[in-house]
């Protein structure tokens, strides 16, 4: 039984940088590995939030989630049938923030976050219900970030801009998995490593320079996922995962600062659980329902004011020849209450805020 529709499904982008917990987006998917035969593919996917709240006078914020785009792609090599490996490429990270002009608190008060991975993997089967896969990860990030508006004017930082130059390091990934092929299960662990990054830096405020060059370390964090599948009847698959991020290591802290972090990131899980059945030779769907966890408040940082979330996504796949198959997906985000602050204080509130997402995969068999 092939996993009916899970791709799809994975493939559908977060809404938002804090649809899932922290910076996630694309969740670092793992199902690739374990596809079988030689094979290549590509996917894309779009995103629209809707995202607005109101500052402490009330005024509004404008939608401060702009819309945006991701891609992945991969290939796998069948080398024996044991023995098989590839390359994943993929954006996990990310964030599109900007407050509107109607926001005389927040006016102006921006982030942009952009990564790309690359992770080289091999996975390697014991026999057919036990395997291991690890591989090599090459990791891109680059960010831009602007402080504005009345909540940083006493702080002497209205208009303060840091913008992070591109940095690529290396990490990680290991993992195992247990399967029984009869009834398509598998169970599979999966860690990703922290990553170090040191950013070089330009710090100003309202254009001026105040800070020499500097770089700014950063790393990203670890993850431990738990991805499972399972038959339940004939063409009928259930699958979901577990998923926990290590973002307490994850602090922004360029020199202007003085030690200030610009960011507020918590621990936390993500998990998903879907439904899958295959219609006919050609046709199949999916259903999916997730969860993210929210902080222990509803304070946030203006530069990600959404606090948790649920979504409900639906796949579809359709089998267009012997070695091509096409899925999509569309998916709805329904974000939790968030109190954006700064130094502690309330200078906003968020809530009933959504998106809409959806995303194409093509795989092609050779």
């Amino acid at each position: 039984m092939k996993t009916i529709g899970l791709a799809a499904t994975a493939l559908v982008v977060s809404a938002v940088a804090a649809q899932a917990v922290g910076l996630d987006r694309s969740g670092r998917p793992t199902s690739f590995i374990f596809e079988d035969g030689n094979m290549v593919e590509f996917s894309f996917g779009g995103a629209n939030p809707s995202i607005d709240g109101s500052d402490v006078f009330t005024n509004p914020t404008g939608n401060i989630g702009d819309s945006f785009a991701v891609w992945g792609a991969g290939i796998r090599y069948q080398a024996s049938d044991k023995l098989s490996f590839g390359l994943i490429i993929d954006e996990p990270y990310g964030a599109d923030i900007m407050y509107g002009p109607s926001s005389t608190v927040l006016d102006g008060t921006a982030a942009t976050v952009d990564s790309s991975a690359y992770t080289a993997f091999a996975r390697y089967k014991f026999n057919d219900n036990f395997s291991v896969h690890g591989g090599l990860v090459y990791q891109n990030v680059s960010a831009n970030v602007t402080l504005s508006g009345l909540a940083y004017q006493s702080s002497g930082l209205n208009g303060y801009n840091a913008a992070f130059s591109n940095d690529g390091a290396f990490g990680y990934m290991v993992g195992a998995a247990y399967e029984i092929p009869r009834i398509a299960l598998r169970v599979a662990l999966t860690y990703h490593s922290e990553i170090d990054h040191s950013l070089d830096t330009t710090q100003t405020i309202n254009g001026v320079v105040v800070a020499p060059p500097s770089a700014t370390d950063v790393t990203t964090p670890e993850t431990i996922a738990l991805d499972f599948q399972t038959g339940v009847a004939a063409d009928t698959l259930v699958f979901g995962s577990i998923r926990f991020s290590h973002y307490s290591v994850t602090s922004v802290r360029p020199t202007a600062l003085g030690g200030a972090s610009l960011t507020d990131l918590e621990n936390g899980f993500d998990v998903s659980l879907g439904v899958g059945r295959r219609f006919s030779e050609k046709w199949a769907g999916s259903a999916t329902v997730g969860w993210s966890q929210k902080g222990e408040d509803d304070l946030v940082s203006p530069l990600g004011s959404t606090n948790g979330s649920v979504f409900l996504a639906l796949g579809a796949s359709y089998q267009l020849n012997e070695k091509t198959e096409i899925s999509g997906g569309v998916r709805y985000t329904d974000f939790g209450n968030a109190i954006p602050n700064v130094g502690g204080n309330p200078v906003g509130a968020f809530g009933g805020d959504s998106a809409v997402s959806a995303g194409f995969r093509i795989q092609y068999s050779f």
